[in-house]
Formats: structure tokens, C-alpha cells, sequence
């Protein structure tokens, strides 16, 4: 097994630090190596799965406990040596009552067959909502206002659950910890188990007079209008995080995040290449023969452009600094420009009269690519006459 980082190490932090200091360190690394932000980077995923993995330990007051005492084993059952360390098997044991959960507590500092303490706080779940943006918008940013439905703590109980001036009571069949033992017979002798207590759901306390606001569910549904600074350079798919404006947490825990997923609608005149704008621009024959001044669109407004004689079919021109602000760095992409020349329809006797006429007046040396061509054929058949002679 690949030798893992210190939780603290990995978020930058010191062992001991605030609840809050883990929170920051979270978020600003989370939105850093964010996928959605990293597109086809490896190792950035690598480091936000790495970042989560360490949050999800930290922000947690009982794995954190763990882990300050055992290290990666006090909270990875599988870290270390696997299920080879016990050797025999459960042959060796002797006698009833044995409980798996209490093996695994003495060797691993808790186990994953216990459950976390159900009144611990909890962090809030995320919401995600989409917002489409125009093409202009994703280049230049904008501040946008948006309605959401979130979870929030209930006014009328204070996130209780109980009806004012009334308070939840421990749960006398599992005194507050929500499991229950059970006691089965097996091969090995009487074996315990721990279920969730179905007298309290699990949750370790009851509501007797719940909170009519809420109905005892300690949080209600509400809207809320939120204004999110879309920055300038968002793509297409990527994901906005507005830390704290997702669900309220439970039992005081924090909330979570606000995801922006984002749609950038297509435009009519422009591409998005990467941080590079692409756009073709119709010329005349007359344009590229002689070259011209063009008016270029760019997403800063028209500019002029001065394209030489003889301009080929499909040339491209580079308008440098003039493509998209580039995330979370300094310069921006480039605007590439393609020119296409239209060729004119529906000439009358006159116009195809002066174009017979200048079509005379040129030579072989005004078609380079013409001339090259026909020199290549040519030689292709005096190549195949000689294999014949052969």
C-alpha cells in the first residue's frame, strides 16, 4: 500500500488546529485542484481526492480523535496489514458474548463497524443548480443573482426539533449513543452485534412534542436569493463553488456548498478554443487578390485589420492578447481569424465578359499552386509511360 500523507500536511495545517482553520484550508484547496477547473490534469484530481480524503477525517471530532492517536490505522482498518494480521482466523476464540465490534475497536481504534456518535455535528449537504450564460458573459464575468432552495435551521425550535419549552429526552433503550446490542448465536458461540435503535431512528434522542414549524425535522425548506460572482474565463461544464450557502449542517455542524453548474450558450460569430477565440470572416475574391483593410469582431469590440495581396483560401491571422482572460492567472488566449473567400454567384454577360478578360491576362506564374500541380502531373505520366516501356 502506497505510504499516505499526514492529514495535516496535506491541508497545510498544524496538529491542533481550529475547527474553522481546517474549514478555510479546505475550501481554498478544494477550489484550487477542483476537476471541473482542472480539466484532463491527473494530478490534480490525485490531490483532490488527497484534500477530501484528509477533510473528511478532520472536520470530524470523533475520526479526528482517532487519528490524533493512531494515526491512518485509527480510521483505515484496511492501512497497515489487512485482514491477513489475524492469522487463524476466529478459530482461537473461546467462550460466549464475543463482540466483533470490540476486536476490531482494541486493533484498529474504533473500526468501521461502529457508527459516529449520532448527535455529533454534521456537515450540511451540498445543492447544485445550473445557470446558463451567454457566450459574452463567460468571457468578461458577471454578478448574478439566483434563487435557491436550501435547507436552513428552523427559527421557531432553534434546530431542536422540539416544540418550544419542551427539549428532546435521551433515548432509554440505547441511552443516547442511537445502536442497540444484539445477541445471535453462531458457530463461533453467542455473537453481538450493534443495530441502529429502531426506537429512535438511530438518532440517540426522542421528540416527544415536536416543533410545529418543522415537525420535529429541526430544519426547514426556504428560499433565498444569492448573488454569485461568475468569473471571467468560466467555460462551459465547469462548476462554481460558493462555500457555506448550501444545506445548514446538523446538530451545529457547518454548512455546505452552493454548486454552480454552468452552461455557456453558443454564439453566432465566435468559438472557443481552449483561452483561443476563432472566427471566420467572408471575403471577396477581389479582397484577396488586391488585400484590404477588414473589420474584425474581437469580444473587446471591432478592430482593423490589414490583410496582404494574395491571400489564400483558409489563411488564418493571429490577433494576439484578444481570446479570453485565462482562470486564476495573468494573460489572456488569442483570437484566431480564417478568412474564406466567397466566390460570386449570378454574374451577367458583362461581369463574366471582364472576368474572361482578366483570366487572360494572367500567366502560369500568377497560379503558383496551379502551376505545381500540373508540373506534378505531368511528371506522374511520364513515371507510368517508363514502368509500362518496362
Amino acid at each position: 500500500m502506497a505510504e499516505k500523507r499526514d492529514y495535516y500536511e496535506v491541508l497545510g495545517l498544524q496538529k491542533g488546529a481550529t475547527d474553522e482553520e481546517i474549514k478555510k484550508a479546505y475550501r481554498k484547496l478544494a477550489k484550487q485542484y477542483h476537476p471541473d477547473l482542472n480539466p484532463d490534469n491527473p494530478e490534480a484530481e490525485a490531490k483532490f481526492k488527497e484534500v477530501n480524503e484528509a477533510n473528511d477525517v478532520l472536520s470530524d471530532p470523533q475520526k479526528r480523535a482517532k487519528y490524533d492517536q493512531f494515526g491512518h490505522a485509527g480510521v483505515d482498518p484496511s492501512y497497515g496489514g489487512g485482514a491477513g494480521g489475524f492469522g487463524g482466523g476466529f478459530g482461537g476464540f473461546s467462550g460466549d458474548g464475543i463482540d466483533l465490534g470490540d476486536i476490531f475497536d482494541s486493533i484498529f481504534g474504533g473500526g468501521s463497524s461502529r457508527q459516529s456518535n449520532p448527535n455529533a455535528p454534521r456537515r450540511g449537504s451540498d445543492v447544485t443548480v445550473p445557470l446558463s450564460i451567454s457566450f459574452m458573459e463567460a468571457c468578461k464575468g458577471l454578478s448574478y443573482e439566483m434563487e435557491i432552495n436550501r435547507a436552513e435551521v428552523c427559527d421557531t425550535c432553534h434546530g431542536s426539533g422540539a416544540k418550544p419549552g419542551t427539549s428532546p429526552k435521551t433515548c432509554p433503550d440505547c441511552h443516547g449513543s442511537g445502536q442497540v446490542r444484539v445477541q445471535q448465536r453462531s458457530m463461533f458461540g453467542m455473537m453481538t452485534s450493534t443495530r441502529p435503535c429502531s426506537r429512535c431512528g438511530g438518532k440517540g434522542k426522542l421528540i416527544e412534542t415536536p416543533c410545529p414549524t418543522c415537525n420535529g425535522q429541526c430544519r426547514v425548506q426556504r428560499k433565498k436569493k444569492i448573488t454569485v460572482a461568475v468569473p471571467a474565463g468560466i467555460d462551459d461544464g465547469q462548476t462554481l463553488i460558493v462555500g457555506g450557502e448550501g444545506n445548514c449542517g446538523i446538530n451545529g455542524g457547518p454548512a455546505g456548498d452552493l454548486n454552480v453548474r454552468i452552461t455557456v450558450r453558443k454564439d453566432n460569430i465566435f468559438e472557443r478554443k481552449g483561452f483561443d477565440v476563432w472566427c471566420e470572416i467572408p471575403i471577396t475574391y477581389s479582397q484577396a487578390v488586391l488585400g484590404d483593410e477588414l473589420t474584425v469582431p474581437t469580444i473587446d469590440g471591432n478592430v482593423k485589420y490589414s490583410i496582404p495581396e494574395g491571400t489564400q483560401p483558409g489563411t488564418v491571422f493571429r490577433l494576439r492578447g484578444k481570446g479570453i482572460k485565462k482562470l486564476q492567472r495573468d494573460g489572456r488566449g488569442d483570437q484566431m481569424v480564417r478568412v474564406v473567400i466567397e466566390v460570386p454567384k449570378k454574374l451577367n454577360k458583362k461581369q463574366k465578359d471582364a472576368l474572361q478578360n482578366f483570366e487572360k491576362e494572367l500567366t502560369p506564374s500568377n497560379y503558383e499552386k496551379r502551376s505545381s500541380f500540373f508540373d506534378k502531373i505531368k511528371q506522374f505520366g511520364e513515371d507510368l509511360k517508363k514502368n509500362f516501356q518496362q
